[in-house]
């Protein structure tokens, strides 16, 4: 038997990190399995599409590398892969249903069902369709049809007995029929419900394996009685716990958490985050941390999924991000890091600099403007820069050295690494203090901070000799004031 999965996602907005999850277990399954993986759109909600979110979809699944072998854009022999353009294939069989008795016609109002959920909610019990319209005789129903009254397709639910299915997860689960609402199958506008159309669809394009949230679980024996209903094979089911933001709170956009765009806006490598969440719920049963995702492929197994919830820890993909960013080679830094240098105004200076400073100190690129403002703005000073016991700095100390400094780079034919790095060592060695005393008030004249990434030979490289001379000469006459 071939493995066939599916990614079938409703284009309402960006990709989460959990839909993400979905997809990426659906894929590793199939690829490690020699199956196929699908790309299936649920737009039946006409009401919650948001758009350009398909774009948003195809545009991330191909970021992050996993490739479908069917699917809206591509086809495949069981398309169409968009539930709309499938929607003349449901209400045949919805109807089929209806004719074996596992469905039936509902014609009651939102207000009649609003009606009796108000009187659920004030008797203290959960709303449960009554199975009104189940009662109606075949006459009223096509007087009610011929007539044009609107109406939805319900599912039948046996009223006794049970219904089990079995997750490759959470073993075999069993519940009671009369605790199971009878879904709508097809809604008033003729569209399938997702309970309905997932089912179908599901079949028709030979799924194997559904991996898909735990909130379905309480679903699944619905599915399950609409699959034998057909006499249709039942899938395996494996149910993925859910993410959460902590101990009581699911990952949530509504809650203002981020999604896969909102992370890569932030400077987040797409490998990592891929990386990251792929162990969010899944453990190789190894120490390794870092996966690529040809790794993820040979190491993913079923067996190593979690029952529980999983914690979404910004410190750990911010860690593991870090790890990534640290590992690029120089260019690939600097193209990733070019956009970042644009936005913080440095995009004219030393590239490759920069990249040598920032790359073993950033964990995001998103912190480059932060780094770097210190070169593209004139921070005010604060006293206690120019204090310091470690390096024996004092005020009168910073001023004279300041004093000494400037005009040893003043005096400088090149302005350059090796040459800032001569005249500031020659100081070094003409004062008789130590390095770090004589670099000190450098650093915080060129800067105004206590820590830069990078010394003052790069920073003054970076800002050039007019600017850092200027800077410096502000930094003594501060220092000097301080004294006063």
């Amino acid at each position: 038997m071939e493995v066939r999965t599916r990614f079938a996602p409703s284009p309402t907005g960006y990709m989460h990190i959990g839909n993400l999850r979905s997809a990426l277990y659906a894929y590793l399954f199939a690829r490690k399995n020699g199956g196929k993986f699908l790309l299936r759109i649920e737009d039946t909600d006409q009401e919650r599409l948001v758009e350009g979110a398909v774009d948003i979809i195809y545009n991330t699944l191909k970021e992050v590398g996993m490739t479908w072998d069917e699917g809206p854009d591509i086809g495949g022999p069981y398309g169409p892969y968009v539930q709309t353009e499938r929607r003349d294939l449901y209400l045949p069989l919805a109807k089929q249903l209806v004719e074996s008795g596992h469905a039936y016609y509902c014609f009651c109002t939102k207000e009649e069902l609003d009606g009796r959920r108000e009187a659920a909610a004030k008797e203290g019990r959960a709303f449960k369709y009554d199975k009104h319209c189940l009662h109606l005789s075949k006459e009223e129903i096509q007087q009610k049809l011929d007539a044009g009254v609107p109406y939805v397709i319900r599912q039948n639910v046996p009223e006794s007995g049970t219904t089990s299915f079995t997750d490759e997860l959470f073993g075999t689960i069993t519940v009671e029929n009369n605790t199971l609402d009878d879904n709508v199958l097809i809604k008033a506008d003729g569209l399938p419900t997702y309970n309905f159309a997932n089912v179908v669809d599901d079949h028709l394009m030979h799924i194997t394996h559904v991996m898909r949230g735990m909130e379905y679980l309480s679903s699944t024996p619905k599915y399950n009685l609409l699959y034998q209903a057909f006499g249709w094979e039942i899938p395996a089911y494996i149910h993925m716990p859910p993410i959460m933001k902590d101990a009581q709170n699911k990952l949530s956009k509504r809650n203002g958490d981020a999604s896969y765009n909102d992370l890569r806006e932030k400077g987040y490598l797409k490998e990592a985050i891929l990386n990251y969440i792929a162990l969010l719920g899944w453990n190789p049963g190894t120490n390794q941390e870092k996966f690529s995702l040809e790794e993820l492929i040979e190491a993913f197994s079923i067996k190593g999924m979690s029952k529980s919830p999983a914690i979404f820890d910004p410190l750990k993909l911010k860690w593991l991000n870090g790890e990534y960013i640290r590992a690029l080679s120089e260019e690939e830094f600097l193209q990733n890091a070019r956009p970042w240098f644009a936005q913080a105004g440095v995009s004219g200076m030393d590239e490759a600099l920069l990249a040598r400073l920032l790359q073993p100190r950033v964990e995001t690129f998103g912190e480059i403007p932060e780094k770097v403002e210190f070169l593209t703005k004139r921070l005010p000073y604060a006293p206690e820069l120019f204090q310091n016991k470690k390096n024996k700095v004092t005020p009168e100390v910073c001023a004279e050295l300041l004093d000494v400094t400037i005009a040893a780079l003043e005096a400088l034919p090149e302005w350059n690494e090796a040459a800032l790095h001569d005249a500031l060592m020659g100081l070094v060695e003409r004062t008789g203090k130590k390095t770090g005393t004589v670099f000190w008030p450098a650093r915080v004249g060129l800067s105004a901070l206590a820590v830069t990434p990078g010394g003052p030979i790069e920073i003054a490289c970076l800002l050039g000799k007019e600017e850092s001379l200027v800077r410096l000469r502000a930094a003594k006459d501060y220092a000097a004031a301080l004294t006063a």
